[in-house]
């Protein structure tokens, strides 16, 4: 199989998940990485085995067929402009672009250099996910009619030791974790067409209590910690989605279908894995465990394993879709549709008025099992 080169740029915390996880796909190689702290990049590259490079000398290699794209939320549109104008495919790291117009001029920038772009998260590709897909697209649940998401908890100040800039415009639990939850959702229902929110502020500053240089000091709050939406998708379902940075404790599933014929549970849309529930017209619910499942098994952290995390299954379907000609999954067209999702939630928080969105965009193919363990070098590969 001739593999792709890949070049990351961003060499942070979760460059470690990614570049571990390559090996675990036959249609990838990793070659060199670039960051703004070189010895960021020299770390990484010694972990696994590449070069570290400069940015600019990453993008100008002719050894780099795609860019994954690691940077922080602020920096996504320039590194993806660049890496796009070098001739490059690119795999970005949630959001697409920190707005709607930024996200736009990518995808229209790839589309007219005729180059592939993806976008995480690529989570709903996971075993979780594509059994809730293939449950739905199967009639499971009948039409789907009502839901509801929730992302709450108390926010990233007791773990983070430098959590203020998730706290100011362009942070916030939407933005910051909406993309797993409204990813699946549109995975399984479709487009958006209209969105309601309101949105509140818990406390107008936060106390730092993770240990670090910030530890028992304060800083002001700049955009809503708590928004409340309602999701009309052009099926006609409607979906409750909340996000919030002010729960202590809760009892709410991360994500319930209803339709005219069951009901649907799904686990935290952050993961690969996880137990899928199904109730058929009022009936116990049936679980789906997935761990036995290609990309559910718990391999993260490797040291002591809790999670399923994939995270580069998304880079492979891209890398597929350009050998095939057909489109990528987890897509630039989709995330950008999230993106817009997004924007909309924040701005009806802020007017109290309905937004209706201008975009759209179609249900990904469905990825099925036997595609699935192809991407893999070994089926069921974990830790």
């Amino acid at each position: 199989m001739n593999r792709i080169g890949i070049g990351v740029i961003g060499c942070g915390n979760i460059a470690m998940t990614y570049m571990r996880n390559a090996a675990l796909f036959p249609g990838v190689e990793l070659r060199a990485c670039a960051d703004r702290a070189p010895e960021m990049a020299e770390r990484r590259a010694a972990e696994y085995g590449i070069r570290a490079s400069s940015v600019d000398e990453l993008l100008a290699s002719p050894e780099i067929g795609l860019v994954l794209n690691l940077t922080i939320p602020a920096a996504h549109h320039d590194v993806t402009m660049s890496a796009l104008s070098a001739g490059k495919h690119v795999f970005t790291e949630k959001p697409l672009g920190v707005t709607v117009a930024e996200g736009r001029a990518l995808v229209a920038e790839a589309e007219r250099r005729g180059l592939k772009l993806g976008s995480a998260p690529d989570t709903f590709l996971g075993a979780a996910g594509r059994r809730a897909r293939a449950l739905v697209d199967g009639g499971a649940i009948g039409k789907p009619v009502a839901g509801t998401a929730f992302m709450m908890g108390r926010g990233m100040e007791h773990w983070h030791p430098n959590p203020q800039f998730y706290y100011q415009p362009g942070g916030g639990p939407v933005l910051d974790m909406g993309p797993y939850y409204l990813t699946v959702l549109v995975n399984l229902l479709g487009p958006v067409s209209r969105v309601t929110a309101l949105a509140a502020t818990g406390e107008a500053e936060r106390r730092i209590t993770a240990e670090g240089p910030f530890q028992d000091t304060t800083f002001p709050v700049g955009t809503p910690t708590t928004l409340l939406s309602l999701l009309q998708f052009s099926s006609g379902a409607i979906v409750t989605f909340g996000a919030s940075w002010d729960v202590f404790r809760h009892s709410n599933h991360p994500i319930e279908l209803h339709g005219t014929s069951g009901s649907l549970r799904l686990p935290d849309p952050d993961t690969f894995g996880g137990t899928v529930s199904l109730s058929d017209r009022g009936a116990e619910w049936a679980d789906f465990d997935t761990e036995g499942s290609d990309f559910g098994a718990l391999n993260w952290p490797f040291d002591a394993p809790r999670l399923a995390n994939y995270r580069m299954l998304g880079v492979a379907d891209l890398v597929r879709s350009i050998e095939t000609g057909r489109p990528a999954r987890a897509s630039g067209h989709l995330a950008l549709h999230v993106l817009e999702i997004m924007e909309a939630i924040l701005r009806s928080g802020e007017t109290g008025e309905p937004v209706a969105l201008e975009g759209t965009a179609e249900r990904p193919a469905a990825l099925g099992d036997e595609e699935a363990a192809s991407l893999l070098s070994q089926p069921r590969a974990a830790a």
